[in-house]
């Protein structure tokens, strides 16, 4: 009895370990073909755009509108039909407009929906030159909290789980205020009474009372560090034929808290490359840039940070460009493990410099290229990437297909870069 039921033991965890492993199989498979699927695709208007995902799954399709040529199928409703993607297929449409590919594994699990986006044929003139930004933050950016010795010599920490580093405080006893100035001002006027600060934490205004310390006769003080602006260099990546530019590749962020920038205002200036810091292991290196904040090396606006780059508008061509050379853009599904190159200013003339694309990740944010640098001379000028490359354009086969983003801390030569059309798409 006792060796009956021990072999019904092993047989029942047999079976359970079949399943288990099965449950793993089918969970790994899921999130493969997620990942290998984009979430979104772009086609140009009245070009044929050629795909190949070899996988396992079915698509279903909006017929209306949309050609497709390969190896589709009638679907069971008449206004759709069903693509293979184990199989090459291709799409055109002669207009604009917005389509959802459904994806199922297998044909019965649904995986995702995919969006399809007809665009118009984009051309950008790529730049890969070193620009200074400067920035207004929206509100008075709050870093952290720190100890203040009162007049009786006492130590207090008035702002303390209270305020976070990130809030933006907005307006001082309901009075909105936009410098560091302007709090000070408001902080010593509150004559040892509590103030309400409105803050802005995330996407949610709220009040906050805070006592001020009284640190001389006249100067009160809440606890807390400030900052309403930031400056940097980073790199001008493309701009359209109406000005338009995009850059960096990745936000703008406060340097003590890694927080994107809530943008008031900004202005972008030129630039000049002072110093290089070659990247090593464990210490990515960068570019030190001198900026001049006159007018007549203003280059534009400073509009948007977003999580793909910022963006605005020129007042001018850059120097830096010389001749203007518009170039097509590249999309996702053009792209190639392979030979390419970066365009950058890092020696001081505008130039091109060798990289292979190694791998692809279709739906990073900004993470979506992975690249080794090859170039000898900018090997041995840099290291490979360095901190203000950001925002190098990436070109393939004449077209511009991306942007430098990042730099492994632990090996400068390798780094990633953002496809063209996500930021263009922002």
């Amino acid at each position: 009895m006792k060796g009956k039921s021990l072999l019904r033991f092993q047989k029942w965890t047999a079976r359970g370990s079949l399943f288990a492993g099965l449950c793993w199989i089918i969970f790994f498979s899921f999130s493969f073909m997620e990942e290998s699927i984009p979430d979104k695709i772009w086609i140009e208007k009245g070009k044929e755009e050629n795909f190949n995902f070899r996988l396992p799954v079915t698509g279903e399709l909006e017929q209306e509108g949309l050609e497709v040529f390969g190896n589709q199928s009638p679907a069971v409703e008449q206004d759709k039909i069903k693509l293979d993607l184990n199989e090459s297929f291709s799409l055109k449409s002669t207009e604009q407009g917005k389509y959802s590919i459904t994806c199922r594994l297998f044909g019965l699990f649904p995986i995702k929906e995919v969006a399809v986006e007809v665009v118009e044929e984009a051309k950008v003139v790529p730049c890969g030159i070193p620009v200074g930004i400067y920035v207004k933050t929206d509100g008075i950016l709050i870093i952290g909290t720190g100890t203040v010795t009162g007049s009786d010599g006492m130590s207090y920490e008035p702002a303390e789980n209270l305020v976070k580093s990130g809030d933006y405080v907005k307006t001082v006893d309901d009075q909105v205020i936009g410098t560091k100035e302007e709090l000070i001002e408001k902080i010593n006027q509150c004559q040892g009474e509590p103030v309400i600060l409105g803050v802005l934490r995330e996407d949610e205004y709220i009040h906050l009372k805070v006592q001020p310390v009284q640190v001389s006769e006249e100067e009160y003080k809440l606890g807390i560090w400030v900052r309403d602006d930031l400056a940097g260099v980073g790199t001008l990546t493309f701009y359209d034929g109406q000005g338009a530019y995009g850059a960096l590749g990745h936000p703008v962020s406060d340097l003590d808290t890694g927080i994107k920038v809530s943008l008031g205002e900004g202005t972008l200036y030129e630039a000049e490359v002072a110093g290089i810091t070659k990247g090593e292991k464990g210490n990515p290196g960068e570019i030190a840039g001198v900026i001049t904040y006159l007018d007549q090396y203003r280059l534009g606006t400073v509009e948007e940070n977003t999580n793909v780059g910022i963006y605005g508008h020129l007042g001018k061509t850059p120097q830096k460009i010389g001749e203007e050379t518009y170039l097509p853009v590249g999309l996702k599904q053009e792209i190639k493990e392979g030979e390419a190159t970066i365009i950058s200013t890092v020696s001081g003339e505008r130039r091109e410099y060798s990289i292979v694309i190694t791998d692809m990740d279709y739906n990073s944010e900004n993470k979506g290229i992975l690249f080794e640098v090859t170039d000898p001379e900018l090997l041995s000028l840099t290291g490979g990437i360095v901190q203000g490359m950001s925002g190098s354009p990436i070109i393939q086969n004449g077209k511009v297909i991306g942007a430098v983003t990042h730099v492994f801390v632990q090996d400068a030569s390798k780094g990633y870069g953002i496809f063209i059309e996500n930021m263009l798409g922002h």
